[in-house]
């Protein structure tokens, strides 16, 4: 059980999923609080909001797809023989 627990802690997936989530709430937070001056720059697209919905859209789909599909347990590698010594 401690095994599979290992393995999903240090699955990629949640690792993508977890920093695409917290950066996609800090450039969505930006994109909301944009100003004129930004938006200006921007050509009047709120870019910082957009990109920050995808990255919010790509974390959240990385983490339920470990969720519906989590890692397998690994499989116990077999005991080698230990040779028998005749002394």
């Amino acid at each position: 059980m401690a095994e599979r627990k290992l393995a999903r802690l240090f699955d990629v997936r949640r690792v993508i999923g977890g920093l695409f989530v917290v950066y996609g709430v800090i450039v969505t937070l930006i994109g909301v609080l944009d100003g004129p001056s930004e938006l200006e720059k921007a050509q009047g697209v709120r870019i910082n909001l957009w990109m920050g919905l995808g990255m919010l859209a790509v974390g959240l789909l990385m983490l339920l797809w470990l969720r519906l599909n989590p890692p397998k347990e690994p499989k116990p590698e077999p005991e080698a023989e230990q040779p028998v010594r005749e002394d």
